[in-house]
């Protein structure tokens, strides 16, 4: 392998990484952000790691290395948060995250000395906030979201109480959490490298499950109880911060507390609000004009500029369009002259993670990825190329032709994971 050249070992890294369907468009900065994070030889060898969770001895077959060695390389990556090592009843599994919640924010997840973080939080800006395209992909890139909006629970009526699904509840994400850990903002901590952060609690990003057990157990993280975990929910409402988390109704990996002024999920609502980047929560705010005094503390709370005073009336108004229905105005009226709503539209969350990378790989084209992950074998490869033209096909005709496959392929990734 020595033979590859730095630029083709980062390129077969970019390639690896958008075989999943949370991708990383290509450009310059990419590869300056992936030079930083992962040396040639890593490059190298994650590029050949496949994209479901895999053992020790898997790897040891794929790098063509004996198991000690290659435990030790796996171990030294997890280290550095590039792989995460999860342990499953006993067994060591290993998988390549996405880079967001993944690689990208486990770099700036805490403080430390062994990568230059000023310059990758400027790197990150230009990718993330510039240049675009990856946002773009990431909130936009697929029907089925990424991630979800939580609302603020204190706001809740008693039949919004009646309303709201457990797996809606922020609190309630915590308190089911097997392992929950806390760490720094990625999004504020690279803004604080720019001098363009807020003045928004740091240590407010919540890991949960296993993502949260092995980031806890390399420091990138603080292992917390679930107590503490509502703590920090209630601190975050007290700033006005959005919760924003996995969309998925069970096993959800993360839980952000989100400004206006530097998380990138909030500044790609304000970009692409109308577009529906993040999935929005059931509700949306009402508000009752006899009794609202305009003194415009909602449109100044709102993050992403949702509410705002109609210039004639001086009442406050809602742009239903981009509202995420977080809760955030209703907190901050001083004359309850704002309640929640159910919206009309029914709002459909993904079962797991598993369902909603699934979900996205079809809507990507990307199924075949995901089910013919074994590159080495021809019928295999072949299957793939097969499962490839299908889904290029129109919707119809798609469906008519992939209906026999997915029924035994796509039940078979399911009970894999």
């Amino acid at each position: 392998m020595s033979h590859i050249s730095n630029k083709n070992a980062y390129k077969m890294l970019e390639e690896r990484i958008n075989r999943f369907p949370q991708g990383a468009p290509p450009s310059k900065t990419l590869y300056k952000i992936l030079s930083m994070l992962f040396t040639e030889k890593e490059a190298e060898l994650v590029a050949m790691l496949p994209i479901k969770p895999f053992t020790v001895k898997a790897a040891s077959s794929i790098w063509k290395k004996d198991e000690v060695e290659t435990e030790n390389i796996l171990q030294k990556l997890a280290s550095k948060a590039i792989l995460m090592d999860i342990d499953l009843d006993g067994k060591k599994e290993y998988c390549l995250p996405p880079p967001m919640i993944g690689f990208f924010e486990f770099s700036l997840m805490r403080t430390r000395d062994d990568i230059d973080q000023k310059t990758l939080s400027e790197l990150y800006f230009q990718y993330l906030n510039v240049e675009e395209d990856f946002i773009k992909d990431l909130f936009l890139g697929t029907e089925t979201r990424f991630g979800k909006v939580f609302v603020q629970e204190g706001v809740l009526s008693r039949q919004n109480e009646l309303e709201i699904m457990d797996y809606d509840r922020a609190s309630n994400v915590i308190k089911e959490a097997k392992h929950i850990a806390v760490s720094m903002c990625f999004c504020r901590h690279k803004m604080q490298h720019l001098g363009k952060n807020c003045d928004a609690p740091m240590e407010t990003c919540i890991t949960l499950g296993n993502t949260a057990h092995t980031l806890s157990k390399h420091g990138y993280a603080r292992k917390i109880d679930a107590s503490e975990g509502l703590d920090i929910l209630n601190m975050a409402y007290d700033y006005n911060l959005v919760q924003c988390g996995e969309n998925v109704r069970n096993g959800s990996v993360f839980m952000c507390n989100c400004c206006g002024c530097c998380c990138e999920g909030m500044l790609a609502v304000k970009k692409f609000g109308y577009m529906a980047p993040i999935q929005t929560t059931a509700f949306l705010p009402k508000v009752v004009e006899e009794s609202c005094v305009g003194c415009g503390k909602c449109s100044k709370a709102c993050p992403i500029e949702a509410m705002k005073l109609d210039p004639l009336t001086k009442k406050a108004v809602v742009d239903e369009g981009i509202c995420l229905g977080c809760g955030v105005c209703v907190r901050n009226c001083p004359k309850k002259a704002i309640y929640l709503k159910h919206r009309e539209k029914e709002i459909i969350t993904p079962a797991s993670t598993t369902h909603r990378i699934v979900l996205q790989a079809i809507e990507k084209g990307q199924l075949q990825e995901l089910i013919f992950d074994n590159k080495a074998l021809f019928s295999h490869r072949a299957m793939a190329a097969v499962f490839s033209s299908i889904l290029k096909l129109p919707p119809i005709k798609r469906a008519m032709a992939s209906k026999q496959m997915k029924s035994v392929y796509l039940d078979k990734l399911l009970s894999d994971k």
